[in-house]
């Protein structure tokens, strides 16, 4: 009885000194103690609900948190909404669940006790950790409008990770990271809503990809060979933009984008 006392006492001695006490004033976030950000509230819907920026204690935009209305609600929770953080130094993207009664508490204890904060950056490994932790993935309502526009113009990945055809801003994708040797990405239409999930291995000289469509709630391996054996690619938009350009023509021409 004793020696599992000792333990208890031990463990409970080790979770009190590890947790972070994360206060909140004035808009500054700190952490034990330590000042690590600046949280920006903008206020919508006559102040009903808030969108959130993170900035550094020197200025620089971390992270972007804004209401996300393209998810079907839960049906079990009628207290929290969903939110899109993104974490801009890394370039991830992440959905959380916030308090309606507490939105900006449930932010800065999100931002504060996931320790993601690193200097003047984020650390992506932490944030990879929050999302994997905290994040949700919560089924779109796929009622959605694609861009009009002449599907006969070449499709164009820009740098800032917008897809154009023609003239038209037809959506976009972003990077959600490597795990285990494959790449992964999400689709949007130009409103924020997501579209497509797509994972890959092999880079620019993949032969396949895996698809998930909320729209469809469909997940398969589509294919999309090539003869062409790329050893480097100098492309700023990605690494992989010349697998991305294909995985996107492929949205295109199946009407998901």
């Amino acid at each position: 009885m004793k020696t599992v006392f000792t333990f208890l006492f031990i463990l409970g001695l080790n979770i009190l000194l590890s947790a972070q006490k994360v206060d909140y004033k004035n808009n500054i976030i700190a952490v034990d103690g330590n000042k690590i950000g600046k949280v920006e509230v903008q206020k919508q819907n006559f102040g009903l609900t808030k969108n959130f920026n993170l900035y550094s204690m020197n200025g620089e935009k971390l992270v972007i948190a804004v209401l996300s209305t393209e998810f079907e609600g839960d049906k079990n929770d009628n207290t929290s909404m969903y939110y899109r953080f993104t974490f801009l130094p890394t370039n991830q993207v992440g959905i959380f669940k916030l308090s309606t009664l507490g939105m900006e508490k449930g932010f800065v204890n999100l931002i504060g006790k996931g320790g993601i904060v690193d200097g003047n950056g984020l650390n992506e490994g932490k944030v990879t950790e929050l999302i994997a932790s905290k994040g949700v993935s919560p089924r779109t309502a796929v009622n959605y409008t694609l861009v009009s526009r002449n599907k006969s113009w070449p499709i164009e990945l820009k740098q800032d990770k917008s897809i154009e055809q023609g003239v038209e801003k037809i959506g976009f994708f972003t990077s959600t990271g490597n795990v285990g040797g494959q790449d992964s990405y999400e689709f949007f239409i130009p409103s924020g809503v997501l579209v497509a999930k797509v994972s890959f291995a092999g880079g620019n000289n993949a032969q396949n990809f895996e698809f998930f469509s909320a729209k469809d709630n469909v997940r398969r391996v589509v294919a999309i060979p090539q003869k062409d054996n790329v050893k480097f690619s100098s492309s700023v938009v990605d690494p992989n933009s010349l697998t991305l350009k294909r995985i996107t023509a492929w949205l295109v021409q199946n009407g998901y984008l």
